[in-house]
């Protein structure tokens, strides 16, 4: 199967349609002809479209090293859609055979397989004569729109090969807004949490003065971020389990988390000043701090106080944050707002392991006051 001489069309053959019906070809492609068609869908997390994370550059430069040594073969397809497809002019048949036509104006949509075709772009632009004509086979979705691409893109990437934690939540997310279907699936596999947990995210980054600016999303730069979406979101399973936090609307979990991150805060200002030389918003500070709320909660409501006013958590965690110290790796002691630097100059950064979380959760939590009992 390759490409016909008439009109530059594919010879394909029809395989299992999708369970939505979306038909499915698959066939033979040259290089040249792909890479001057494809349109590789990127994140854009602020407008909510595409899925496709960025390349890895030394993924794709091994790949163009070893094609051009003659070392590798691509002998897996890639998935492509055409999304604009009519089935009375995009397929037709010629003595006895199927035939993919696209015009010039119309293109492939990569869905899976992104890294080999953006190196098969890279050695056909330095040398057309000898790679325009190199075959790659393809099975490709016929007008699936932009959210089928992005399920099955989720079901390969999270399947069959890892993809970035962050990216696959935010996809995730946006999928089970989308389809309810895919939301009941999930809470069948008690796995609802994560969309939860990004929902919260999110709502963190718009509405919280302490996290605006410091939650990093899939295609964004690192700048002055701490945490990335789903390092955040991580360390929201515990608390969502929780019957009171677990319970309240999205809303007030926000109102929550904001509140109880401001009362951080009003204890230990410089570490949000500079909030990149201290580890209390990055992955060890944060799911640490997430753990104790659990705690708090039950402590706060138990006095009567507000959830969601900031002095109720300041008020609680003072002199304990005032007074926690511990060992830099030079044996130095440091207390208080140093404790949490970043690196040798604190002592937070020994705590980084899953086990070192736990102990440091203990020995913050061992000093919180109880909740009152009736």
């Amino acid at each position: 199967m390759t490409t016909n001489g008439n009109g530059g069309d594919l010879q394909v053959l029809d395989a299992p349609a999708l369970r939505t019906g979306t038909p499915v070809v698959i066939g033979v492609v040259e290089a040249g002809r792909l890479v001057s068609q494809r349109v590789v869908p990127r994140r854009d997390h602020k407008r909510k479209t595409g899925y496709q994370r960025e390349v890895s550059v030394t993924r794709v430069n091994r790949l163009v090293s070893e094609l051009k040594s003659g070392r590798v073969d691509l002998p897996t397809a890639v998935l492509l859609n055409v999304r604009d497809y009519d089935a009375g002019t995009n397929l037709v048949r010629r003595d006895g055979r199927k035939y993919l036509h696209l015009s010039d104006d119309q293109s492939f949509f990569v869905v899976d397989g992104q890294h080999r075709i953006e190196a098969l772009t890279r050695i056909v632009e330095e040398d057309p004569d000898r790679w325009n004509g190199y075959e790659i086979a393809f099975v490709c979705m016929l007008g699936a729109d932009e959210r089928e691409e992005m399920r099955e893109f989720y079901v390969v990437n999270s399947t069959a090969k890892s993809v970035r934690t962050d990216l696959a939540l935010d996809l995730l997310k946006q999928q089970a807004e989308a389809d309810p279907n895919i939301m009941d699936g999930l809470v069948e596999s008690s796995e609802d949490w994560k969309v939860r947990a990004q929902t919260i995210v999110e709502e963190l980054t718009h509405r919280s003065t302490v996290w605006r600016g410091r939650i990093r999303f899939p295609g964004e730069p690192k700048a002055d971020t701490t945490i990335g979406n789903a390092g955040l979101a991580n360390t929201l399973k515990q608390l969502l389990a929780t019957p009171y936090f677990g319970q309240v609307t999205t809303e007030n979990q926000v109102k929550i988390l904001d509140a109880y991150w401001q009362g951080i805060r009003k204890v230990l200002p410089e570490v949000f000043d500079e909030p990149l030389d201290f580890v209390i918003q990055k992955s060890t500070g944060t799911m640490v701090m997430h753990t104790l709320l659990i705690s708090l909660l039950e402590y706060v409501r138990s006095v009567g106080k507000s959830v969601i006013e900031p002095t109720s958590f300041a008020d609680t965690l003072e002199d304990t944050l005032l007074e926690l110290q511990g060992d830099t790796r030079d044996g130095n002691v440091v207390t208080g707002a140093d404790f949490w630097r970043s690196g040798a100059a604190g002592a937070a950064g020994s705590f980084s392991s899953n086990a070192g979380r736990r102990v440091l959760t203990a020995k913050i939590r061992a000093r919180l006051p109880k909740p009152e009992v009736d």
